[in-house]
């Protein structure tokens, strides 16, 4: 039983020492976060119902870009477009995108799901490794936080390809 006591004053002990040593008090930040609307642009068609659709509203984002940029679309329950987001301007011919990133914009757009894309500056549409592993995550993570990946186009300048089309979503 002696045994038991010694090693509860020990750790009385350690505590007080603990204790006694004093810190700053830790200042914490009261936050609030908001979209900020930096232009505008009209969209006749209204609702997106195809990928063909969504390149036509994305190719003038991305088509004469000189590097790798990666858009978010956010769309309501109608699949009705309510905001853009370039999420990730990349380089030549790279873009590194974290679903943290893209799910922000889509959050705070109160988004039902959203289509993603990125342009090819090369021209060639083919699909990379990194590609299909993105889309991935993205659709995982937007299954976490309930809303919908919809589609992840490619754009070059004469064409696009969905992934959706592809099989990968």
């Amino acid at each position: 039983m002696s045994k038991y006591q010694t090693v509860n004053h020990h750790q009385l002990e350690l505590l007080e020492r603990e204790v006694s040593i004093k810190q700053p008090a830790k200042r914490i930040n009261i936050v609030s976060l908001k979209l900020v609307r930096e232009s505008s642009v009209l969209y006749r068609e209204r609702q997106i119902k195809s990928p063909e659709d969504a390149y036509k509203l994305l190719k003038p984002f991305l088509v004469e870009a000189d590097r790798e940029k990666f858009v978010v679309v956010c769309l309501d329950t109608k699949n009705q477009p309510t905001a853009i987001n370039v999420c990730h301007v990349g380089s030549l011919n790279a873009s590194i995108v974290h679903p943290r990133e893209v799910m922000k914009a889509a959050i705070l757009s109160n988004s039902a799901s959203i289509i993603v894309a990125h342009n090819h500056p090369s021209g060639h549409c083919e699909p990379s490794r990194e590609d299909i592993e993105v889309t991935k995550r993205l659709v995982e993570a937007g299954g976490i936080v309930g809303i919908d990946v919809l589609d992840h186009l490619i754009v070059c300048p004469d064409r696009y390809l969905s992934l959706k089309e592809k099989g990968y979503i």
